[in-house]
């Protein structure tokens, strides 16, 4: 083949046959699944499986109602999310008004140049090979004064004897000092303490006839509460004497003519009773009047069915007493309006006479002339 020849494949391109043996899909599983799942029912949504008697029936109007209940659902979730994301959001710039647009402007104290592209620019350098870093030297301090000798003669440095005395006379000075304020403080509180005691002893004395007079007031108190106790009590059972004295004589008199009265209450209640006056009173009366309701009820609605045929018919006749005047009114009405307009008609016929007579009149004295 030559090198500057186009390239031809040798065979027609062809579709890959669907492999049926069980050898092949042992390790072709998802190739061979995926080309035979279009050819097998299994796959297929709508072929039932399991048990048919408790499964659930789904009609296409129930499907329907699902996927629009699933878009609103959808479209609500995506309004909450917006107003959400709405809410979070900074406020921005209001629109501009017609005719005018929003521009960008520089609010800060140095301008600079506003450019879609930052400026861009070329630098090239050259580095020098790596040389040995050459040893550090010693370090050796500057010197920065000048070099002095001083001659020390005898008696020239310290005295310790003569230099030491006023030390120590300010050392003994500040101590007795010192002991003294000490001393001073130390009767000061002494005084303090006593004055203290003393103070603590009346304030004692103080509180134990604060104590005794306390102690004194609340035994008066609970003597006084115990005394009116005692006096409440013997009021009670005074109270409690009379009324039982009351109740004594009032049983007594209550009981005396008891068994009189027995015999009287239970007549009146009903235990002693006449059969016959009985038997009259409570079944044939109650009888006797709901009869006489009954009738009565029926000749109340006789006469009232009675009053209300003659109500209903002296309506009607006023009704058509009150249509035979609106007839007649209305007839006498139109055969004056019929007597106008034929009055009306002849006198129109008279003046159209009147005026032709005085036309033919005219055209008489006019060949008069002629």
């Amino acid at each position: 083949m030559a090198s500057n020849a186009a390239y031809d494949f040798s065979s027609a391109p062809q579709s890959v046959p669907i492999k049926r043996n069980a050898a092949a899909a042992k390790y072709r599983d998802d190739e061979e699944n995926m080309l035979s799942a279009g050819n097998n029912i299994m796959f297929d949504s709508r072929v039932v499986r399991g048990n048919t008697y408790a499964a659930q029936v789904v009609t296409q109007e129930q499907q329907r109602q699902q996927q629009v209940y699933n878009r609103n659902e959808k479209a609500r979730q995506g309004r909450l999310e917006a107003k959400r994301l709405q809410g979070m959001a900074p406020p921005g710039t209001p629109p501009p008004v017609d005719g005018r647009a929003h521009m960008d402007v520089q609010t800060e104290n140095f301008l600079e140049e506003l450019t879609d592209r930052p400026i861009e620019a070329t630098v090239e350098t050259q580095t020098e090979a790596f040389l040995d870093r050459p040893p550090s030297p010693l370090f050796v301090p500057a010197k920065n004064g000048e070099d002095k000798e001083t001659q020390i003669e005898s008696g020239d440095l310290f005295d310790f004897d003569l230099e030491v005395e006023p030390i120590l006379d300010v050392l003994v000075g500040k101590t007795l000092e010192v002991s003294m304020l000490e001393l001073m403080e130390e009767e000061e509180l002494a005084a303090i303490r006593a004055q203290q005691e003393k103070f603590e002893m009346m304030r004692n004395a103080e509180l134990s006839e604060v104590q005794r007079l306390e102690y004194e007031a609340k035994r008066k108190f609970a003597e006084k509460q115990r005394r009116k106790k005692q006096e409440r009590e013997f009021k009670e059972a005074q109270d409690e004497l009379k009324e039982k004295v009351a109740a004594r004589a009032f049983a007594k008199g209550y009981l005396s003519d008891l068994h009189a009265n027995v015999f009287e209450s239970l007549e009146e209640t009903g235990h002693f009773y006449d059969p016959v006056r009985k038997e009259v009173g409570e079944v044939f009366l109650p009888w006797l009047m709901g009869e006489v309701s009954t009738s009565l009820t029926a000749v109340a609605q006789a006469y009232a069915a009675a009053d209300g045929i003659i109500k209903a018919s002296l309506e009607k006749a006023k009704d058509i007493r009150t249509q035979a005047v609106a007839d007649y009114e209305a007839e006498q009405k139109r055969i004056a309006e019929e007597a106008a307009a034929k009055k009306a008609e002849e006198e129109r016929l008279a003046a159209e006479a009147a005026a032709a007579a005085a036309a033919a009149e005219e055209n008489g004295e006019g060949g008069g002339e002629e």
